[in-house]
């Protein structure tokens, strides 16, 4: 697999850095940048818009990301993920504060190119 493969759209499914085991929904968008460099964006629940950066090897990739708060408060955090197929990743992530007792989840589906659902 090559990082070329591994760009485009995915729909997620992931729960909090937290004991609440609250779940989201959104999407993430994988893209190139001049130099190979993976660009993300994130749409969580049709709301929060979060951004990174990152790279991919030996079928893992990582991305450093951010997000502002409603009170405009910047958060940071790295998220790894397996590259399980093209299609499909499976991954964790920590926020720099969260509760440092638990990982978040997150697993994603390529959009048009995988026939599994995230209900």
């Amino acid at each position: 697999m090559t990082i070329e493969d591994i760009t485009g759209t995915f729909q997620i499914k992931g729960t909090n850095q937290d004991s609440t085991n609250l779940n989201y929904k959104g999407e993430l968008t994988l893209t190139l940048d001049a130099t190979n460099r993976i660009e993300a964006k994130w749409l969580i629940n049709n709301e929060q818009e979060q951004y990174g950066t990152g790279f991919f090897k030996n079928q893992i990739l990582v991305i450093n990301f951010n997000y502002k708060n409603d009170l405009n408060k910047v958060f940071k955090g790295v998220a790894v993920y397996k590259c399980l197929t093209k299609d499909v990743f499976e991954g964790f992530w920590s926020e720099k504060h969260g509760d440092p007792m638990f990982l978040g989840t997150e697993t994603c589906f390529r959009i048009g190119g995988c026939t599994t659902k995230l209900n």
